[in-house]
């Protein structure tokens, strides 16, 4: 179990004391299971996106044995076309819930490699894992689009949606950074990556109309600035027109308009997307309006419903819920590998988005 001493560095004041940043690593873990899996909630599905963040707030937390097990899991798991699955039950890879192949779940395995090298500096784990973070890449650029964005996904039987989502490309777009890191720390250039990429970014920055309109989604609202596509000016304009539509003060942040809902998980990548822009007096605001999620043993409910009969809605506690927390005080606690991921740091230069915008 973790010890207080080995979170000192996640405590956040407002936010996380030691013991209880050890109490919610703690948690993570015991979700975590034997084969490196990380569902929802035990009994609940694994998705490859939330098992990586869920894995990445493990490697800040310090328990790197554990994370490694999670990306090992993915390496064992991954379908021959460089995809994985959208769903499987309790992290059973003999159980697949929903065949679908977003491409959003299957990038973001570079931004969990990139992060535990920067973590670990293990050198061979970024050897064993290139095959598995090089086939992803090329499956998810095979769904780009000409005018640069990523179609959403594959149906189950091999069908391409083109449609392309904002928040999943502007994920994407983090994702092939660090995949564009660790080609370059094994000395093995990817220019289409590069080129893909910077497409990529064109298309979030200036073109909105290639996506499908979720502008109801917080989301969507903030992932831009999250994913690096969108910086600057453009990303505080951005973030300040959007702010009184989504932040409920007090109480975080709305998952979708017009519902009376807050979600942990949007309030802390919100967070994050306000620690990259500079603003870390806010970003510890929102994470501390989120308080009022924190669950008894130190997990984290997944929203609250804050009109008419007030509830925590769903009746669930999420290893990605508290991962998300866990990974938004690692960066404003200043871990080296976090900020590294989510400001830029250690990714490629000359991808960076219009600052002046």
């Amino acid at each position: 179990m973790s010890l207080p001493e080995r979170t000192e560095h996640l405590v956040l004041p407002g936010v996380l004391t030691a013991g209880e940043a050890a109490e919610t690593v703690a948690a993570v873990l015991a979700v975590q299971c034997d084969d490196g899996a990380i569902p929802w909630f035990r009994g609940h599905h694994l998705d490859p996106w939330d098992h990586t963040e869920a894995a990445m707030a493990l490697d800040a937390a310090g328990e790197h044995a554990a994370a490694e097990r999670a990306y090992e899991w993915l390496a064992r798991n991954q379908n021959e076309d460089g995809s994985w699955y959208a769903a499987y039950h309790d992290g059973d890879p003999q159980q697949p819930t929903d065949r679908g192949l977003e491409t959003n779940f299957c990038a973001y395995v570079a931004v969990g490699v990139w992060h535990h090298y920067l973590a670990t500096g293990d050198d061979a784990f970024v050897d064993r894992m290139w095959p598995t973070v090089f086939a992803a890449v090329e499956f998810v650029l095979r769904l780009q689009q000409p005018g640069g964005q990523i179609g959403w996904k594959r149906e189950a039987d091999g069908t391409p949606v083109t449609d392309a989502l904002l928040t999943g490309s502007s994920s994407i777009h983090q994702a092939l950074r660090c995949a564009l890191a660790i080609a370059e720390f094994r000395e093995e250039p990817q220019p289409d990556w590069e080129l893909a990429t910077g497409a990529l970014g064109h298309a979030i920055r200036s073109h909105p109309e290639r996506f499908l309109d979720k502008s109801h989604y917080s989301m969507d609202w903030y992932y831009p600035v999250l994913g690096g596509a969108i910086g600057g000016p453009a990303a505080q304009r951005r973030i300040d027109e959007g702010w009184e539509r989504f932040v409920v003060p007090g109480l975080g942040v709305r998952c979708v308009l017009p519902n009376p809902w807050v979600t942990g998980g949007e309030s802390c990548e919100l967070a994050l997307a306000l620690w990259v822009m500079g603003e870390s007096d806010r970003a510890l605001e929102i994470l501390q309006s989120i308080q009022h999620l924190r669950a008894e043993g130190g997990m984290y409910w997944t929203g609250y419903v804050f009109e008419g009969d007030r509830a925590f809605w769903p009746e669930e506690h999420t290893a990605w819920t508290a991962g998300s927390l866990l990974l938004a005080v690692a960066a404003l606690g200043g871990d080296e590998a976090t900020t590294a991921v989510f400001s830029g740091e250690r990714l490629p230069k000359g991808l960076e988005p219009d600052c002046c915008g």
